[in-house]
């Protein structure tokens, strides 16, 4: 070979180089870039999406357990007193399946909004909304969640700690502000009353009711414990996690380990 004929191999030989770096940079980069926008393992269990609105999907629930239904039959009792522990978002994930999660997918009707749940409702309606306030929870940041359940997820509304405020708006019930984690129902009545008039109000109570015995179950089989609270001021509630127009309080129940 001569020498300019090498010389221009060695040069084309070195952009080649360059190039491949290059890519290969750029490759780590979107890489890094994917894993901060969401992503999902065994360390954390959830999938995290940066947006408008900050997003977990949660881990699949389990339909089996530990504890037999029965014995958390037994067991169940209201706690009012919780340790400053953190929950694991496998718990959170539980819990919220349990209040209200999908059991039988149904992409039709779309009134339905996604199937059947862990809760019966009266012409399938379901009038209730889920949030969960989140203080203490395993790797997922304060502030107040609504919960999709169509979708096995957690959608932020509120980016801060707001359980000093709610305890306070709960005629100061501490339980409220120690809890890792309360969950709040609200209740769209139109939903109901619209095909049911008057009698759909009662409904709408008696679908609560159902949900927080779930929850009041799942919470005993996971080790933790729980209280069901309607005493609190209802526009003070309202305000604080900045309800839609369309949706009434209901409850509070604030979960952790039992102290």
């Amino acid at each position: 070979m001569t020498d300019k004929a090498e010389e221009k191999m060695n040069a084309f030989s070195g952009r080649a180089k360059k190039k491949s770096t290059f890519f290969l940079v750029l490759l780590i980069a979107l890489s890094s870039c994917a894993r901060v926008a969401g992503s999902t393992g065994p360390a954390n269990g959830f999938t995290r999406i940066e947006g408008p609105q900050l997003t977990y999907i949660l881990p699949a629930p389990r339909t089996d357990g530990e504890m037999s239904l029965e014995r958390a039959l037994a067991n169940r009792r209201s706690h009012r007193n919780f340790q400053d522990r953190p929950i694991s978002v496998y718990q959170l994930s539980q819990i919220l399946w349990a209040a209200y999660g999908i059991t039988y997918p149904i992409a039709h009707p779309v009134g339905l909004r996604g199937g059947l749940r862990t809760t019966p409702s009266a012409g399938a309606l379901y009038p209730l909304e889920i949030y969960v306030i989140i203080g203490n929870v395993e790797g997922i940041e304060s502030g107040v969640f609504r919960y999709i359940s169509e979708e096995h997820k957690i959608v932020r509304t509120i980016d801060r700690d707001v359980r000093a405020e709610l305890s306070n708006a709960a005629l100061g019930q501490r339980m409220v502000r120690e809890a890792p984690i309360t969950l709040f129902y609200s209740a769209v009545f139109s939903r109901m009353t619209a095909r049911y008039g008057d009698r759909g109000v009662r409904y709408v109570f008696m679908e609560l009711g159902h949900s927080a015995q779930n929850v009041y179950l799942q919470a005993e089989a996971l080790g933790l414990g729980t209280c069901a609270i309607g005493a609190f001021h209802d526009s003070q509630v309202r305000q604080i996690l900045q309800l839609p127009a369309n949706e009434d309080p209901l409850y509070l129940m604030p979960i952790g380990y039992i102290r």
